[in-house]
């Protein structure tokens, strides 16, 4: 799967054992920043990250800040994007089920590295059950319309 990743400075340091861990299970990656731990705008990443699965350069992408809400907040003024935020495997696992979100929001000083790694894992490996959920998905579509 191609995947689009981005962080803020909060988010660099599980940015960067995100990528290895994403190759390591076989997914092509494409980094939009950020590039160090100095204060950063999370905007400046998100946005073009998110934009990438919108206009389907990237199948889905994973945006990673302090706690998740600013990266998830940004990606879902998006067309096109369901980004959810998890807090749980449980939530990994669901957002993908019933919500067929494309973005995954992460925060990377919310919980261990190796929850959050469980999350990521989760969240690529579950497919969407359709049906009912998808009816659910067109009224929130049609928002937009």
């Amino acid at each position: 799967m191609q995947i689009a990743i981005a962080s803020d400075h909060g988010g660099f340091a599980f940015k960067q054992i995100l990528e290895k861990y994403l190759k390591e299970l076989g997914h092509d990656v494409e980094d939009f920043g950020c590039g160090s731990e100095e204060s950063c705008d999370y905007p400046d990443f998100g946005i073009p990250a998110a934009k990438s699965v919108a206009r389907e350069k990237n199948e889905r992408a994973i945006l990673v800040c302090t706690n998740g809400i600013g990266m998830c907040m940004l990606a879902n003024k998006i067309e096109g994007i369901r980004a959810a935020l998890v807090y749980s495997e449980k939530t990994a696992k669901k957002t993908r089920q019933h919500h067929n979100s494309n973005v995954l929001c992460l925060g990377a000083q919310e919980f261990p590295f190796g929850e959050l790694k469980s999350f990521v894992r989760i969240w690529l490996e579950t497919n969407f059950d359709g049906g009912r959920h998808e009816r659910r998905i067109n009224k929130i579509d049609e928002l937009l319309q």
